[in-house]
């Protein structure tokens, strides 16, 4: 099976994860799988033929026939109000994929992890912390995930799983409403921040930024400040969709 080809999938569920996102898991008859940061093209055709082609990033990795993404909604997008809001467990999405082969994470690496990510752009990054879980690597590894508000986290239930359980260092901070009795007040990632919660360049991590094109420029100028090596830190950005 080519990435190239058009594929056909089944929705089998979907969750909501913000007020405004939800995941949506899929059945692939012959899905190859993929590796933790790959993404999909999604297509959506109209009655009239016209068409919309838009990028998501997959949560889920690995082989079997499980195709998971989350979306977040743009109010004028021409295919995230659908996928949030009309698509149903029955219904059929093309895609075609998986993609990218630069913005990804595999067990041997065995650098530690620093994940970086903004509002949805956590979603290619659950994926490196589930291949994380999954492949058993000892490769310590941390997120500092920014979001809007406690309500906008993806995957919430999750990460603060995985932290529980020690497998995940896990750094939330939010840019415009803090939960009740956070240390920190509401604001953008800082240098600061970034030093005190991320690894430091002496231990050489393998990093991965993902969010949206302010805050990818951001934390990685941050990153760099700090002393990281511009060609250690990989990014992946996003505009509307």
């Amino acid at each position: 099976m080519s990435f190239r080809e058009w594929l056909v999938g089944t929705v089998v569920s979907t969750t909501a994860q913000t007020p405004t996102a939800r995941s949506i898991v899929l059945d692939v008859p012959g899905w190859g799988g993929s590796t933790a940061g790959q993404h999909v093209d999604v297509r959506l055709t109209a009655p009239d033929g016209y068409t919309a082609v838009r990028a998501y990033s997959l949560a889920s990795t690995g082989t079997g026939s499980a195709v998971e993404l989350a979306v977040d909604l743009i109010d004028d997008g021409e295919i995230s109000p659908y996928l949030v809001h009309e698509v149903r467990p029955g219904d059929q999405l093309e895609f075609r994929g998986p993609l990218g082969r630069w913005f990804v994470w595999k067990p041997s690496i065995e650098a530690p992890v620093q994940l970086v990510a903004g509002g949805s752009g956590v979603v290619p990054l659950v994926a490196m912390i589930r291949a994380h879980a999954a492949s058993g690597s000892t490769a310590p590894i941390r997120l500092l995930y920014s979001v809007r508000t406690p309500d906008d986290v993806f995957y919430a239930n999750e990460l603060r799983d995985a932290a529980a359980g020690g497998g995940l260092n896990l750094t939330i901070t939010y840019t415009r409403r803090a939960p009740a009795g956070d240390s920190t007040p509401p604001g953008r990632i800082t240098r600061e921040l970034v030093a005190a919660s991320a690894f430091g360049p002496e231990v050489k991590p393998a990093i991965f930024v993902c969010g949206p094109n302010g805050f990818v420029a951001a934390a990685a100028d941050h990153l760099i400040a700090l002393g990281h090596e511009p060609l250690t830190i990989k990014t992946e950005r996003f505009g509307g969709t």
